[in-house]
């Protein structure tokens, strides 16, 4: 159930193919990583990604990071990846090739989108590929559209806006595919309640920018 003055459910009319407007293609991403720093040391240890276009979920690309780097053990037990699960895992630059690949030039979307940011750009240099990634960030948008959310974590947002919940909290596709969801529900709140025709990844961008409150 949503909160005291949360919009309601997802429009029905939102994912149905004759909106006139459903919002430009874009990839939410999330990491899970060995820290909070990448200028100490720390790499991801996993990435999903989901592409979201015309109102809904149409692919999704997810993969386990091997780096060498050791996950700390509360880390392990905060995500459930462990040392022997990235040890088997793709090369961290391959992931990162594919992952490229797949969000072609799509814009970026993620929730507290400078972490991911940071991992992103840092992943793509040592992988030798251009950082060209362009984000939007729920966590910012959300603080702007939902202020009688009690919190802005993606798993409050959640909770307090009725949203879907596919698996356990820090597991990237789990995140992301909630990420997702919440960015939809902004993009439909943002036309039927604030009348904005069409709130694109560029728009979002701007409105994230503007003052809180």
């Amino acid at each position: 159930m949503g909160g005291r003055g949360a919009p309601g459910p997802l429009p029905m009319s939102f994912t149905d193919p004759s909106d006139s407007f459903r919002g430009d293609t874009v990839a939410v991403l999330d990491f899970e990583t060995t820290g909070v720093s990448v200028s100490a040391g720390d790499r991801a240890t996993e990435l999903a990604i989901v592409l979201v276009r015309a109102g809904r979920i149409v692919d999704r690309f997810q993969s386990l990071m091997h780096t060498g780097v050791p996950i700390p053990w509360h880390i392990q037990r905060l995500t459930g990846i462990t040392d022997e699960m990235t040890a088997s895992a793709p090369p961290a630059a391959q992931v990162m090739r594919d992952a490229a690949a797949f969000v072609g030039d799509a814009p970026m979307v993620a929730h507290n989108a400078g972490f991911d940011r940071r991992f992103w750009g840092h992943e793509c240099g040592l992988a030798g590929l251009p950082d060209q990634g362009r984000f939007a960030c729920t966590l910012l948008l959300s603080r702007r559209l939902y202020l009688d959310a009690p919190s802005h974590k993606l798993g409050s947002l959640a909770e307090h806006l009725g949203l879907p919940r596919s698996g356990p909290a820090h597991r990237a596709l789990a995140d992301t595919e909630m990420a997702a969801h919440l960015w939809l529900r902004m993009v439909a709140d943002l036309q039927e309640r604030h009348g904005c025709a069409a709130p694109d990844h560029d728009r979002m961008v701007q409105l994230q920018g503007t003052p809180a409150g």
